[in-house]
């Protein structure tokens, strides 16, 4: 028993020392402690990305009112484009600056006192005004007349505001027919803002081969008629020296009211 307890004492010892032989070899594989902050130091972190910003709200539009010249100039150019598909024989339309004042004066007058119509309250007409800068004056002089509201937030785009007012008048037989006049020659647009409508006059004359009027001649006397053939029809029967031609045209549908605004309690 004494030599047998020796043995398993050896034994014991023997598998001690191999399993302390295993840990150590264990621990062996393991960093220390500085290895690992080592380790640490050298990785790169690379911070988050930070929020992003909130989107910068759209610019305001621009000041319907300095977009006005530049609408009259894109519906002259939309005009003149659409004569030529209607009618291509029709004469070219030169932009006249006695035209282009008088249009601007019925644009600014009905934007000013909220109307639409070919006489204002005062009775003034673009005839009339005509007549007033030039009384030697003998031809055809036609009008088209239309009004847009607009928003606050959109503003006036020219391009979409002059294509609709071209649509506006094509879809009406007396304003299409008035523009595709093939003998007018000259014209002029005015453009006006108030509030949040755009108004718009757009004139259109032709001498038709009348030569102005003498000096001493009586003063010429505005004659409207409903349409620019029936003007030309009249012309046929008159002497040359008789009172001038005048169409005073048609006007487009009036600007819609607007819906009222509900106040919140």
């Amino acid at each position: 028993m004494r030599f047998g307890s020796t043995i398993s004492a050896r034994v014991f010892t023997a598998l001690a020392c191999a399993v302390m032989a295993l840990t150590l070899a264990g621990c062996e594989s393991l960093p220390t402690l500085d290895q690992v902050k080592s380790q640490i130091a050298s990785l790169s972190f690379s911070a988050p990305p930070p929020p992003a910003a909130p989107a910068a709200p759209p610019p305001p539009p621009p000041d319907p009112k300095t977009q006005m010249e530049p609408l009259e100039l894109r519906i002259a150019i939309l005009i003149e484009e659409q004569r030529e598909k209607l009618d291509p024989k029709a004469k070219p339309l030169a932009i006249d600056p006695e035209l282009t004042r008088i249009a601007r004066q019925r644009a600014q007058d009905m934007a000013a006192k909220n109307y639409l119509a070919h006489a204002a309250p005062n009775g003034d007409t673009s005839a009339s005004l005509l007549m007033a800068e030039d009384a030697k004056f003998q031809g055809l002089l036609g009008e088209n007349l239309a009004a847009q509201h607009y928003g606050a937030q959109s503003g006036v785009d020219v391009n979409q505001f002059a294509q609709r007012f071209l649509e506006t008048w094509l879809n009406s037989t007396p304003h299409r027919e008035n523009f595709a006049y093939a003998d007018y020659d000259r014209t002029g647009v005015g453009a006006a803002v108030n509030g949040d409508t755009v108004y718009v006059a757009q004139l259109f004359a032709t001498d038709m081969g009348l030569p102005p009027l003498k000096d001493g001649a009586p003063a010429g006397q505005i004659t409207p008629f409903d349409s620019a053939a029936a003007a030309q029809a009249d012309s046929g029967t008159q002497p040359a020296a008789a009172a001038p031609l005048r169409l005073r045209g048609t006007i487009g549908s009036p600007p819609a009211k607007p819906k009222p605004r509900k106040r919140a309690r």
